[in-house]
């Protein structure tokens, strides 16, 4: 069945009944996780016949970075390659832009990792814990994602360069961002865009007043509007997003779909769940791995290499179940090392705690999303389905230097349509308490206001964390401790983010709207007064710590004299040959900005880099 026909029909049911929000959800779940013989066979099926017993690359994952890897490797004819995947096919109606906060709830496509509870952070959420939801589905996060594209700044690039690592300034990796874009977006800076890659990349056809109003004020603050992937990023824009102004633009789609019935030396193997890297204790030599898959056990050779794509948690999680990792931690779990590395040190995070708006003009409500007339204007790019996740607008700030027009940004404020009140989804996506919720906003839901919400995003946090193995059983999910406002910097910048937020509304396009800030402190925050006191700021950051799922360098990239280096810049792990990693985990510092675009990038380096190493290029 037509994907466009199958979420009419959804749409058509939910507004021929008028479903209650609580049942629009359950069915929207409900009809999400329902597996589509048709779908799976058809977008991205076990290619290649039966299983090999030795293949020269096994990559582990198929998210954004894996599927890059996967088709890049494989354009050589003499190169047998196996991806594996933990999750099942990326559905179409998972492509459905608006839908992206369902996914994050659907937990057959979601690892739906949770960070161990804390008394610092997260304190407005279920049991004092973060969400973590993760991609288990071709495509990866690249399909649970909110689509937000960004590259970060050309300094963040250089200060990779300038640590040690040869070969990743910016200069260097801009040619990779080129080669993987295909941009629609007709403002892009021409000396910095690409154009005929595999990525689509846009505008959002369709624009509330909301975005309009948001977009204007940035000049009126003294923050120019620009393309923000172009040569400065310290402005306003409208968001672009990995879409082609219709439907979600998944690393499967981009790199894989394209390849049905055309490289019979890629296999693909789905619901493979990877349990450990074999590595040869006397060499130190990966060779293979094992998995598991519909209640059986595999063991499948490398001849050349095994590469871990399996995202800054899984990765992690995987070299240290296999022997490579803090050894002092791996012996208390039962696991022998091999090699004596920093694994799952470093961890880095966004978190941005969203601040509530209300306004006069008209905003997306859950009840749209499930309007004929949206779906009907979807086949024309011209829906409200085709936003990504509501967000609309984007804006980037250098508060430690506001006179720098060139300035690297520390904090980012992103505008989306709707609120908590008008789209309870968001509530279990980011697992906010309901006492809290309900405090909020029970009555007001009851009034059918318009809302708005703007998350200041830190881009440049200090504070680090770690992953740990909570046993050397690989279905038990790792510990998470993402040590959030560990640093005091954390928590200033935040602050003043939320206070940016709040100041935005004096000018006149948000005037014009009538945008006013959520008025209503959270009960646990009461005693510091104003709402837009300091004190009253920093207890509400510390309650709604929202993670943007940015988690990054588990698997640090660094020289040999870095103590927490984990991989050199050619991203194999040090000590070990033959096992390299390929995902965000590399990352020796977070970009500033959102990171799946900087994966792609560092996929196609990597795998260029590869074939170098082996003599194809």
């Amino acid at each position: 069945m037509p994907w466009g026909l199958m979420v009419l029909l959804f749409a058509c049911y939910c507004y021929q009944v008028q479903c209650q929000q609580s049942n629009i959800l359950d069915f929207m779940l409900n009809f999400m996780a329902q597996g589509q013989a048709d779908e799976d066979m058809e977008m991205s099926d076990n290619r290649g016949g039966p299983l090999l017993k030795e293949y020269d690359f096994i990559i582990v994952g198929a998210g954004t970075a894996g599927c890059v890897m996967a088709a890049r490797l494989s354009e050589n004819p003499n190169w047998k390659v196996l991806l594996l995947e933990a999750g099942g096919p990326e559905l179409r109606v998972m492509d459905i832009p608006i839908f992206a906060h369902f996914l994050q709830m659907n937990h057959d496509i979601n690892w739906a990792y949770r960070t161990q509870p804390s008394d610092k952070f997260c304190l407005g959420l279920k049991d004092r814990r973060c969400n973590f939801p993760r991609g288990k589905v071709m495509g990866g996060s690249s399909v649970l994602n909110y689509m937000m594209y960004t590259r970060g700044n050309r300094r963040d690039y250089d200060t990779w360069a300038a640590m040690g690592n040869k070969g990743w300034s910016f200069k260097e990796v801009l040619p990779y961002f080129q080669k993987y874009e295909g941009s629609m977006v007709p403002d892009a800076e021409s000396e910095f865009v690409g154009r005929d890659g595999p990525v689509k990349i846009s505008y959002a056809k369709r624009r509330t007043a909301i975005a309009d109003a948001f977009v204007e004020a940035g000049p009126q603050d003294g923050i120019p509007n620009c393309d923000y992937n172009g040569k400065k990023q310290v402005c306003f824009s409208y968001l672009q997003a990995t879409t082609n102004q219709q439907i979600r633009w998944s690393s499967n789609r981009a790199y894989l779909y394209p390849l049905k019935g055309k490289r019979p030396n890629l296999h693909i193997r789905k619901y493979a769940f990877v349990t450990k890297i074999l590595i040869n204790p006397q060499t130190l030599t990966a060779y293979g791995v094992t998995f598991e898959s519909q209640g059986q056990s595999f063991e499948v050779r490398a001849r050349l290499e095994v590469i871990s794509s399996a995202g800054a948690i899984n990765t992690p999680q995987l070299l240290m179940l296999s022997g490579v990792g803090p050894a002092k931690h791996l012996r208390e779990v039962g696991i022998t090392p091999l090699v004596d590395l920093a694994v799952g040190y470093n961890l880095q995070d966004h978190l941005a705690p969203a601040l509530s708006f209300h306004t006069n003009a008209t905003s997306l409500k859950l009840e749209q999303m499930f309007d004929v007339k949206e779906v009907v204007s979807l086949s024309t790019h011209n829906s409200f389905l085709s936003l990504p996740g509501g967000v609309e607008g984007i804006a980037f700030y250098d508060l430690d230097h506001p006179t720098d027009a060139d300035g690297w940004p520390d904090i980012e404020i992103f505008m989306g349509t709707g609120g908590f009140d008008t789209n309870p989804a968001l509530v279990p996506a980011f697992g906010i308490r309901q006492d809290i919720f309900n405090f909020l906003y029970d009555d007001i839901m009851r009034k059918n206001s318009n809302a708005f919400l703007l998350f200041p995003m830190i881009l440049q946090p200090r504070s680090k964390g770690r992953i740990m193995l909570k046993s050397k059983d690989p279905k038990k999910y790792p510990l998470i401790y993402p040590n959030y406002f560990d640093d005091p910097y954390d928590l200033d910048i935040v602050v003043r983010g939320l206070q940016k937020c709040i100041e935005l509304t004096k000018y006149p396009a948000m005037r014009k709207i009538n945008a006013r800030v959520l008025e209503r402190p959270i009960p646990q925050c009461r005693k510091y007064g104003d709402v837009r006191s300091r004190e009253y700021l920093e207890c509400y950051a510390r309650h709604f710590t929202f993670t943007i799922y940015h988690q990054s360098g588990t698997a640090k990239m660094g020289p040999k004299t870095d103590r927490e280096a984990v991989l050199d810049a050619r991203l194999r792990v040090y000590g070990i040959k033959n096992l390299r990693v390929v995902d965000a985990s590399i990352m020796p510092k977070i970009v500033a900005g959102h990171p799946n675009g900087p994966v792609f990038m560092i996929a196609e380096k990597a795998a260029d880099m590869i074939k170098q190493d082996h003599g194809y290029i």
